[in-house]
């Protein structure tokens, strides 16, 4: 199987390795890992390819660094944007990215290592198992820059149930990794990056011995009722790309874009 596409790497990197059945894949971005157009093209992309090798039985999604795990949506192209096409086009990132996600027909387990905010949450409540640490607190921050999580939204609804949903939505602020494990987002939270470590290391092992086509069967009832959501999140990436340029955004960022 050819490598996907490198020209989609002009803003942050994605790398990919595939190691006894355990396919690790790796974002990275220098402001906090947040996720420019250009890197959640590649992230998609990476996931869907990944997803076919017949040599993947697992994927384990993680980040750069030892800070945070996603900062989410890259502000810098939020102030870019200039008209509801652009503004689509960026969300749409998103909606690829979750997509691939929840399409793949392994196991993804999420390794959180820090604070995660907005499209990030949107990353981990797509995986089917998330691993963190105490650092690891949650903030949907979209009302604070004039918007919604409309994209994310309806996976992180479907994580969480709408009560969690609407609570992380309406107080736009941090709540701390234990609360996420109690609401769902986390499966389980370690007590430090080592322990983090040797638990995601250990746990991948275990799911890459599973039979591939329980998994799958098992895939399709965890993610039953997504069916619609190509046109559903497209429809969520347009609300998002107009509203992001109203005065409230704009305010929000820092005036004139």
């Amino acid at each position: 199987m050819s490598e996907p596409n490198s020209s989609l790497l002009d803003a942050g990197t994605v790398q990919s390795q595939v190691v006894d059945g355990v396919a690790t894949i790796r974002f990275g971005h220098p402001k906090s890992n947040s996720l420019p157009g250009a890197l959640l093209a590649r992230l998609a992309e990476t996931i869907a390819w990944v997803g076919k090798d017949p040599g993947t039985r697992v994927v384990v999604l993680r980040s750069e660094g030892t800070g945070p795990f996603c900062a989410g949506a890259s502000l810098d192209e939020f102030k870019a944007i200039k008209t509801p096409e652009e503004g689509k086009k960026f969300f749409s990132g998103f909606a690829r990215v979750i997509l691939a996600l929840i399409r793949c027909p392994c196991f993804v387990v999420a390794r959180v290592q820090g604070k995660t905010a907005g499209g990030g949450i949107g990353l981990v409540a797509a995986s089917d198992y998330a691993l963190a640490t105490p650092e690891a607190a949650i903030k949907l921050s979209e009302l604070a820059v004039g918007i919604g999580p409309f994209v994310v939204g309806p996976v992180i609804e479907k994580k969480l149930g709408l009560a969690a949903f609407s609570a992380l939505t309406v107080d736009a602020d941090w709540r701390s990794a234990e609360w996420a494990r109690d609401v769902g987002l986390y499966s389980e939270l370690l007590d430090t990056p080592p322990a983090l470590d040797y638990r995601v290391d250990e746990f991948a092992k275990k799911l890459a011995a599973y039979n591939p086509e329980a998994v799958r069967k098992l895939k399709e009832i965890f993610w039953a009722g997504t069916e619609d959501w190509a046109d559903l999140l497209s429809a969520r990436a347009e609300i998002s790309g107009t509203m992001v340029l109203g005065e409230h955004t704009k305010k929000a960022l820092g005036g004139n874009r």
